[in-house]
């Protein structure tokens, strides 16, 4: 297994991104496994550069991944490591 680029602190989530995932029958496990090891998904070039660059300098980590349903959520881990959150983008 790959270990993990950086730790997530507290996993919490938005009302909203935890209904999507209920709604699209996936779990949150699979989408921190892909954040933490460095699969940002569906960012551009530049923006998945400078997850690169958070990682080590220890800013903002932001991924965006699309369910199953369509719907985009996205996963932040704080500067501070102290919490990773799943959000839609409408709720940031």
């Amino acid at each position: 297994e790959p270990k993990p680029l950086f730790e997530l602190g507290q996993v919490v989530g938005t009302p909203g991104a935890l209904q999507a995932l209920e709604d699209a029958e996936q779990h949150p496990i699979e989408f921190l496994a892909r954040h933490v090891a460095g699969d940002w998904g569906e960012l551009t070039e530049e923006d998945k550069e400078e997850n690169d660059l958070s990682v080590y300098k220890g800013f903002r980590i932001l991924s965006a991944y699309r369910l199953q349903t369509g719907v985009k959520v996205w996963v932040i881990t704080e500067a501070d490591r102290s919490a990773t959150t799943f959000l839609l983008p409408e709720e940031y």
